[in-house]
């Protein structure tokens, strides 16, 4: 049976059409998915991600431990308040999860992964902890999880926090967090647009929910959150990246630190093979010259060099057309075809992030 978030009774009070994801039952849309995406877009919109995993680290050994944990450098985080997005790699440079780290404390530390990752990463956490006995891991299941993204959602979430957290929210830098007591807002999101991420109490997620939308923030449920995503060329694990590809084959070569040499981080060995052999597949993205939808698992042809496939796809609502992104041969074509339902469709191969590819394109 799906687990289901502390807001789930609310979802169905304001018409969510419910669908399991990962194990949880969640909101695919309250209405119109599209509507969802244009608001958020062009306003503000709120999602319920009470089912990420939010887990704390704390203790002497909690910085030293996430440096070697993380393929990004957690020494970036030089005080409390700044969070750092990372890859979670394997030995062989394998993706086991995507996730933020926030600096909390000193010595404490919050990381936010995913939810169909939950129970693997919790033992991967726990055999990693082993070798160091000054180091607390807690699963905070006690705390819910609400983004507000868009142009006016920093302004209409700050009417709503508790007081003392008004005025530090509204100074967060991008990535920045700001915490009073179970309550932390950081400034970050998956859309694409500004916004915050809420973590806060159960208890208290419900009245946060209520007051958001009465101060003009639409809710909106996984499938704007999904093509909001894709058009800001942000990946979704087990789609775009996996076990079975590194970050340099993702389009996240961005988010591995390989500076200082010294610093010697879980899967760093493989990632240098890689760099050194060269030829690396290509995560590209397309855009779709004809009618129809790109989709994950499409065949993708470019002409006298290779396959690939399409790993997210979507038709994107800002944009008025098909978007994907795909995992290409390596290479500098531009274009490519992609089979869909048994014909051959011309795509352009360019950047990801769509929002500004198209805009250049016209």
């Amino acid at each position: 049976m799906a687990r289901k978030t502390v807001l789930n009774s609310l979802h169905r009070e304001y018409g969510g059409r419910m669908v399991e994801f990962a194990g949880w039952e969640l909101p695919l849309h309250f209405g119109s998915q599209v509507e969802e995406h244009h608001r958020v877009r062009r306003e503000a919109g709120m999602f319920d991600v009470s089912h990420m995993s939010l887990t704390d680290l704390d203790g002497a050994d909690a910085p030293a431990f996430l440096r070697r944990l993380c393929a990004n450098d957690t020494g970036r985080l030089v005080r409390p308040g700044l969070g750092l997005y990372t890859c979670l790699l394997d030995e062989a440079g394998g993706i086991l999860d995507d996730a933020i780290v926030y600096r909390t404390g000193d010595t404490r530390f919050r990381l936010v992964s995913n939810a169909a990752t939950r129970d693997k990463i919790a033992a991967w956490l726990e055999r990693q902890a082993a070798a160091h006995p000054a180091l607390r891991i807690a699963v905070r299941p006690d705390l819910a999880m609400i983004a507000a993204q868009g142009p006016t959602a920093r302004a209409r979430v700050e009417t709503c926090l508790p007081a003392p957290l008004r005025t530090e929210a509204a100074a967060l830098p991008p990535f920045g967090c700001a915490e009073m007591g179970e309550w932390l807002v950081s400034r970050t999101g998956y859309t694409g647009e500004d916004g915050y991420e809420i973590q806060l109490p159960l208890e208290a997620a419900p009245d946060l929910w209520r007051a958001l939308a009465a101060a003009g923030v639409a809710v909106c449920g996984l499938g704007a959150r999904d093509t909001l995503r894709l058009e800001a060329g942000l990946r979704l694990y087990g789609a775009d990246m996996d076990e079975s590809v590194t970050p340099l084959e993702s389009g996240l070569a961005w988010t591995v630190a390989f500076a200082p040499e010294e610093r010697d981080f879980i899967g760093r060995a493989a990632l240098e093979a890689q760099r050194r052999r060269g030829g690396l597949r290509r995560c590209a993205g397309l855009v779709l010259e004809a009618p129809g939808v790109m989709r994950g698992g499409q065949r993708v042809v470019v002409p006298g060099i290779g396959e690939g496939v399409v790993t997210s796809g979507i038709y994107a609502p800002t944009l008025g057309r098909s978007v994907a992104f795909a995992r290409l041969p390596p290479g500098g074509y531009e274009r490519a075809w992609v089979e869909i339902r048994g014909q051959r469709k011309a795509a352009r191969v360019g950047p990801t992030r769509f929002l500004s590819q198209v805009a250049r394109m016209g």
